[in-house]
């Protein structure tokens, strides 16, 4: 009696949590929509559209591969489809209860079918297809579960055996020998992967209501625009880490073992792992378990299974159970915390190197706007580092410089304001506008004079977004430096993380509340100081080089809630320099692209991808399944990157640098980079068109 009292006590608690989860989810979703309409730079009306908009990237993110949720339960879903804004408004919690009470229950029965479908050899005689129509629609029940459940194993444990083949026999069709002896293991394999990304998601550890309601939060967040977003308190912390924010971390990385297993390969200093003194290089994971839940059974997981695992929402604190070398078990409780940085580990992460040839040329690569969260006086931003390198550079003698800011994302707009500074005497770079003031503020180089005021470009593409679109663009409007690369991302809004609390005055808010859940928010666009923005189509540079980023596209301009571009006064202070040599610079760059193999490759790449992402049925029978991969595998060979083996400078790093333990690896690899970056090479040439 005794025994049972305990039991019901334990389930009553696990529902109220489940309850207190879901409730959560529905009044944070309330305040999204109210901070939305009160903060929001343009607020979109919460109504049936949006309604319907949440409910399919709910749908899409619970379900990629329409694979649990069957045509039924989407009918009984949809019944909500245009009822959301009602629910948000009303702050009820119908649908989230038969969402979440769906899911679970589809899940628990995806559970139990992998094994029964496992139980049985897979025939790869048979020619069956795994058809576009099955991809992109939901089974009609559960007997069409388990059959599309079946082919999506049987599809991964066909690829594991052509790859295997592959590298073992890579001119011979699979010999039925070699399947017979392949295919238990590898559909054990598949097997435990699958149900694993299932328990990943029951184990999920604050719970899967916890997970979903998040997910509610995040879909309707990001139907005002690509860049609103619901945080959790770690999902804040994991975005501001991107910032240059020390993150909360385990302090340790993992790597693959001989049998391509996941074994740990580095403890960090001062993290919870390194200070356990439990663990050790190569202890190989078993088990993951979060606080009150079942341990999650990694034992034959790869790396990138164990980092999504540790990475979930909620998990700060773990039990890893781990096999030592002697083949004893610890299990070792880890929490997440901010590490101080060793000296070798805060290396710049600027970039600089000199490019030597017949003029001398200075390198800088910026990855990424970091800024000064530790209140330093700027001492630890981007734009500081990136002036240091400059100092160490023009001691060199340097003829011209180029600042690369491909795959930049962006990040601190301040860092941007100070690092345009830089180049350009004080006066006005861009301009905000916010939504309830009518005049936009401009944001200003306060500081007199430059750094640096000789030939300067900047390298862009697709990937560089936000705070480097705005530096690009500042270069551009005062003729500054030349744009080269490939239009940017086209992203020109800035936005503000907030506490959920409708209260909060935007003009003393200091960034410090501490609370259990965040809005990003979009609060204001930002225009270039001609009175054009980036947003959407970006900065089209001065010179256009094709770029293997445009095969597919991933630009804001094809986001589905991207805000659309406008136009405002522009404005009348700043002057711009004299312009720059664009069509010289242009002709010299048409000259090397003409004579360049590469960028016949990428033209090439790009008409190729235009075909080969169409979607198309899937044999599963291994006969058409080798002839497909070896026909795809010839279309690939003769889009193969060629050699470039013809330097035109040398790379080496500025006298001054500071030199660390590991430079020589790492240089290496970036000096082998630069030798054959086509896009550097050209704004090497580039920056020859243009005057001391």
């Amino acid at each position: 009696m005794r025994i049972f009292l305990v039991l019901i006590l334990v389930v009553a608690g696990c529902n109220i949590v489940n309850a207190q989860s879901i409730q959560k989810a529905v009044n944070d979703a309330y305040v999204v929509s109210r901070m939305v309409d009160k903060y929001h730079i343009q607020p979109r009306p919460l109504d049936d559209e949006r309604s319907e908009a949440i409910f399919n990237e709910l749908m899409q993110e619970l379900d990629v591969q329409r694979i649990f949720f069957s045509q039924d339960d989407v009918k009984n879903l949809s019944a909500y489809r245009l009822q959301l804004d009602d629910q948000i408004k009303g702050k009820k919690s119908d649908f989230l209860q038969l969402l979440v009470t769906t899911y679970k229950q589809r899940l628990l029965q995806a559970d139990t079918m992998l094994d029964n479908i496992c139980k049985t050899p897979f025939n790869f005689t048979l020619k069956e297809k795994y058809t576009v129509a099955e991809d992109t629609t939901y089974p009609t029940g559960i007997p069409a579960m388990h059959v599309k459940m079946y082919k999506l194993l049987k599809m991964t444990v066909l690829a594991g055996i052509l790859e295997y083949n592959e590298l073992a026999y890579p001119t011979k069709q699979p010999t039925k020998r070699l399947v017979d002896s392949l295919e238990p293991s590898l559909r054990k394999k598949a097997n435990v992967t699958i149900k694993r990304s299932v328990k990943r998601i029951l184990q999920s550890p604050l719970g899967i209501e916890f997970m979903i309601g998040n997910m509610y939060c995040q879909a309707l967040a990001v139907t005002y625009d690509p860049h609103t977003a619901y945080f959790s308190s770690d999902a804040k912390e994991d975005f501001e880490s991107h910032l240059g924010k020390k993150p909360l971390e385990y302090g340790l990385t993992f790597s693959k073992d001989e049998d391509g297993h996941a074994q740990i390969d580095y403890l960090k200093p001062g993290s919870s792992a390194y200070q356990s003194g439990r663990l050790n290089k190569g202890d190989k994971v078993q088990s993951i378990q979060w606080e009150k839940k079942e341990p999650i059974d990694v034992a034959d997981a790869e790396v990138e299974e164990i980092e999504r695992t540790l990475a979930a929402s909620g998990g700060n604190t773990v039990n890893i159970t781990v096999k030592k070398a002697d083949g004893t078990t610890k299990q070792v409780a880890l929490h997440k915390e901010r590490v101080e940085e060793q000296e070798d580990e805060e290396e710049d992460k600027v970039k600089s190197y000199i490019l030597q040839g017949d003029r001398k040329v200075g390198y800088i690569s910026l990855p990424a706007f970091y800024s000064d969260w530790e209140g330093t006086l700027g001492i630890n931003g981007c734009a500081n580092d990136v002036a240091k390198e400059i100092i160490k550079l023009k001691k060199e003698n340097i003829e011209g410089l180029m600042i690369d800011l491909r795959y930049n994302g962006g990040g601190s707009l301040q860092e941007a304001v100070e690092l345009s500074g830089i180049f350009i005497d004080a006066g006005p770079v861009a301009q905000l506008k916010y939504k309830a003031v009518p005049k936009p503020e401009t944001l200003k180089d306060a500081v007199r004079g430059t750094i640096y005021d000789g030939p300067l470009l900047l390298l862009v593409n697709g990937f560089s977004a936000s705070a480097s679109e705005m530096v690009a663009a500042v270069m551009q409007d005062y003729h500054r430096a030349l744009i080269v690369g490939s239009p940017t991302y086209g992203k020109a809004t800035a936005q503000i993380v907030l506490p959920m609390d409708t209260t909060i005055n935007l003009e003393n808010f200091n960034g410090k509340t501490v609370a259990s859940s965040y809005i990003k928010l979009t609060t204001s666009r930002l225009f270039r100081i001609n009175g054009t923005t980036a947003q959407a189509h970006g900065v089209q540079p001065d010179i256009s080089l094709p770029d293997l980023t445009d095969a597919v596209p991933e630009r804001e301009v094809n986001e589905k809630y991207a805000l659309p571009a406008t136009t405002i006064d522009p404005n009348k202070y700043y002057k711009p320099l004299a312009p720059l040599p664009v069509a010289a610079a242009d002709a010299v760059a048409k000259k090397e692209m003409a004579a360049s193999p590469y960028f016949n490759y990428v033209q090439r790449y790009i008409e190729y991808t235009k075909t080969a992402g169409a979607k198309k049925d899937i044999s599963l029978f291994i006969d058409e399944a080798w002839q497909r991969k070896k026909a795809k595998e010839q279309q690939v060979e003769s889009l193969k990157e060629p050699k470039d083996d013809k330097p035109i400078y040398k790379v080496v790093k500025p006298a001054t640098q500071k030199q660390h333990e590991h430079d020589n690896e790492l240089d290496g690899e970036w000096k082998e980079n630069l030798l054959n970056d086509a896009y550097v090479k050209i704004a090497y040439q580039v920056l020859g068109t243009m005057k001391q």
